[in-house]
């Protein structure tokens, strides 16, 4: 392999939606930054087994909803 083309990989801290904080190896940032995930795999449905769901927060469905609520949907 050649030499010093490789990006630099260090533990990092990766902070999940419910606050917990697991450190792992990555090459993003810098050792000992903290990545602060907006959807984490314990919160999203594609990873677990869609036991749990997102909430839709002024999102498409509820605009969808909002404007057609009068038409039985």
């Amino acid at each position: 392999m050649k030499k010093d083309i490789h990006p630099d990989y260090h533990m990092i801290d990766v902070k999940m939606t419910d606050g917990t904080i697991i450190q792992m190896k990555s090459t993003w940032g810098a050792e000992g930054d903290t990545l602060a995930l907006d959807i984490d795999p314990t919160a999203h449905p594609a990873w677990n087994g869609g036991s749990s769901k997102l909430l839709d927060t002024g999102g498409r469905v509820s605009k969808f909803k909002s404007k057609y609520e009068g038409f039985g949907f």
